[in-house]
């Protein structure tokens, strides 16, 4: 104990000895190293301030972000609330609504039991096939695997869907998600189905959950 303190009392003494040491050098000196002193001063302060500046453009560039989503997420929420007071009718009007926005072009809603999944359809603006089933569900339900399963027996065998999706006001289960990706079915859950609401195009969503989507069907498409 007593060498260790020892120890700590000559590096103590040691360090005061060294810096009077270039305390002194450094007065009897100052004409000649002024300059450099200062340099290195104002190079440090200089560091000193980008440092800062960086670092406060970050968190004040990732805090607008988290903003800018939570506002958005608000938004979508807002206009959900819309969709969420439809009756199933509406919403399969509505739906048709925004494929026509984008483009689709005839955009037939069926409005009935029995038509085999296929409550939506219509002409992608390329010529493909467009198939959608609706689900106006309560937001904190989800649609099954047989539901799923059911949609994806008939949306290309029964109706020649190149784009089938399944659309709902709420969310699906793992493993209705799992067939929609595996088998090609865009699921647009309440998430995506906001931001179809909120002017993303039905294009744009169908990479996002499962392909969706086949080869144009040309000219006999786009006539038909």
């Amino acid at each position: 104990m007593t060498t260790r303190r020892g120890r700590k009392r000559s590096l103590r003494r040691g360090a005061w000895t060294t810096g009077a040491a270039l305390l002194l050098i450094l007065a009897l000196t100052w004409d000649a190293v002024w300059p450099y002193v200062l340099g290195a001063a104002l190079v440090a302060l200089l560091g000193g301030a980008v440092w800062w500046l960086r670092t406060t453009h970050r968190t004040t560039v990732a805090g607008h972000r988290a903003w800018q989503a939570e506002e958005e997420d608000k938004a979508r929420e807002r206009s959900m609330a819309e969709v969420d007071a439809m009756t199933w009718q509406r919403f399969e009007l509505y739906v048709a609504e925004l494929c026509r926005r984008d483009g689709c072009t005839q955009v037939v809603v069926s409005g009935k039991s029995g038509d085999l999944g296929a409550d939506v359809t219509g002409l992608m603006p390329d010529g493909r096939r467009l198939v959608i089933q609706c689900k106006h569900y309560a937001a904190h339900r989800t649609v099954s695997s047989g539901d799923m399963q059911k949609f994806l027996g008939t949306a290309k065998a029964e109706h020649g869907a190149d784009v089938a999706a399944f659309v709902t006001t709420a969310d699906f289960t793992q493993a209705a998600r799992s067939l929609a990706v595996k088998h090609g079915i865009l699921a647009l859950h309440r998430n995506l189905l906001g931001a179809w609401v909120r002017g993303a195009t039905l294009e744009s969503l169908i990479p996002l959950n499962g392909a969706g989507s086949g080869p144009p069907r040309g000219r006999r498409a786009r006539g038909a």
